[in-house]
């Protein structure tokens, strides 16, 4: 188990990151959300032991994150960490031997993924001539070759085409059946819908949504309404319980303030024409804007 625990950050004047408590446990997939500058770099950066945090401790299976634990972590960098003038071979030996692995085991790990990947005939190819995707495929592979206890993964499927992201998921929901504990941060809000339980958002260092995927929509489910009909978008838009409408083909997404207002709302529209009339599951996309809209300003 991963067990972030009241960790805090401070550079200066500028608090990265405050107070932040999290689990994970083996198996499990957490989302670390944020805007840019929310935070998120900061706390990868500590539960590798790049960095220490100012407050707190962080610890993997009961102990303390040092070199003693590193062998035991991956790390898929939204910048790429590759070095251009390797081949793909030298470049997983390196990355290996960094992790203490026996070179027979990185190059025979290594063709197995080429081979999933569908790259077998790159092993002796230089990083400078790949494409960008088999760049963030080569990434990937250089974070997952020590059989990572914990990995995390920071935009993994940048670049990459579906058939490609397609291969990737499958390798992750394997690491994750074998138990390995992960973090995963995207701006994709799809992809953190498909793969986590939990999810943390950050904003400006601070937490302000923390709990299960299930949890957190359905404490938003009362609050979202589909509706289908010919409606007066600016006169609802003048009652003061609903929150804001949007239009998505032939379908009214409207957000209400209060769970109780579900009833006079529905009122409200029996004068016009309306042929549906759902209480919707919110997506993680529209939870995150709600979160996060107008707390910059």
């Amino acid at each position: 188990m991963l067990e972030v625990k009241n960790i805090s950050k401070y550079f200066d004047k500028i608090k990265a990151v405050q107070n932040l408590s999290f689990e994970v446990n083996k198996g499990e997939i957490l989302g670390l959300l944020g805007e840019n500058g929310a935070g998120k770099t900061t706390t990868f950066r500590m539960i590798l032991g790049l960095i220490k945090p100012n407050e707190g401790t962080i610890t993997l299976d009961g102990n303390p994150i040092d070199y003693s634990q590193t062998d035991k972590i991956g790390f898929t960098t939204e910048e790429r960490s590759l070095l251009p003038s390797l081949t793909v071979k030298e470049q997983m030996l390196f990355y290996g031997n960094l992790k203490s692995m026996d070179n027979n085991k990185i190059i025979n790990t290594t063709k197995k993924y080429l081979k999933i990947f569908e790259m077998e005939e790159y092993l002796n190819v230089k990083i400078k001539e790949l494409s960008k995707g088999n760049k963030q495929k080569i990434q990937f592979i250089s974070s997952i070759i020590n059989e990572p206890k914990l990995l995390i993964l920071d935009e993994p499927f940048t670049g990459l085409d579906p058939i490609n992201v397609k291969l990737m998921k499958d390798c992750i929901y394997e690491l994750k059946e074998k138990g390995t504990i992960i973090i995963f941060s995207s701006h994709q809000m799809e992809y953190i819908e498909e793969f986590c339980e939990k999810i943390i958002i950050l904003n400006k260092g601070k937490t302000i949504v923390n709990n299960t995927v299930e949890n957190i929509k359905n404490e938003y489910k009362k609050q979202y309404i589909k509706v289908i009909g010919n409606i007066d978008i600016d006169k609802l838009k003048e009652i003061n319980y609903i929150e804001k409408i949007e239009k998505t083909n032939k379908e009214y997404l409207i957000k209400i303030k209060e769970e109780d207002k579900i009833k006079d709302l529905y009122k409200e529209l029996e004068k016009y024409n309306i042929t549906k009339f759902e209480i919707s599951m919110p997506t993680i996309s529209q939870i995150f804007i709600d979160k996060i809209g107008g707390k910059n300003e």
